[in-house]
């Protein structure tokens, strides 16, 4: 897979977090419901791109391959970041910053690991099509866990073909 793939996903990461509600959404997914935001996003971008519909097993493939990259690296890291702003010491912003920049570039080079798994770009595939796949792969990966705003805006890139999101 490309850089540009890579680089892609991240633009469409970018622009669907930034989203009104979607972040908090994210984080309950994360935190209340042991969903990793990365892969959920990836989930996301494969059907908005046009790259198509998981199944269970390449879900899983994709999942496998950043494992462990995600429990010894991002998830630390996470913790870290989070320990530090719950310390609130004199002075702590610069470490949070630090700690907060560190944690997104790890959870990027994730993202690569995933680009680099997926198929490529099928740029005839109609947006009605890439919606429906999109939603599909958000599904099969939450399961049950509330998502609507992170289906809400998937809807609303849809609405501009998924021009806003550099897919």
């Amino acid at each position: 897979m490309s850089d540009a793939a890579a680089a892609a996903f991240w633009r469409f990461c970018l622009a669907i977090y930034a989203r009104p509600d979607v972040a908090p959404a994210c984080l309950v997914l994360q935190d209340e419901h042991a969903r990793d935001v990365n892969l959920m996003l990836f989930c996301c971008w494969l059907g908005a791109s046009g790259r198509g519909r998981l199944d269970r097993a390449r879900l899983e493939a994709a999942d496998r391959s950043v494992t462990g990259w995600r429990r010894t690296v991002v998830e630390p890291l996470r913790a870290a970041r989070r320990a530090i702003k719950a310390a609130a010491l004199p002075d702590s912003d610069g470490i949070y910053a630090k700690a907060k920049a560190v944690e997104l570039e790890a959870e990027r080079l994730l993202q690569r690991q995933l680009a680099e798994g997926a198929p490529a770009e099928n740029t005839g595939v109609p947006t009605e099509r890439r919606l429906a796949d999109a939603l599909a792969n958000l599904a099969l990966y939450i399961g049950d866990a509330p998502a609507v705003p992170i289906a809400d805006a998937i809807r609303e890139m849809a609405e501009n073909d998924f021009a806003t999101a550099s897919v």
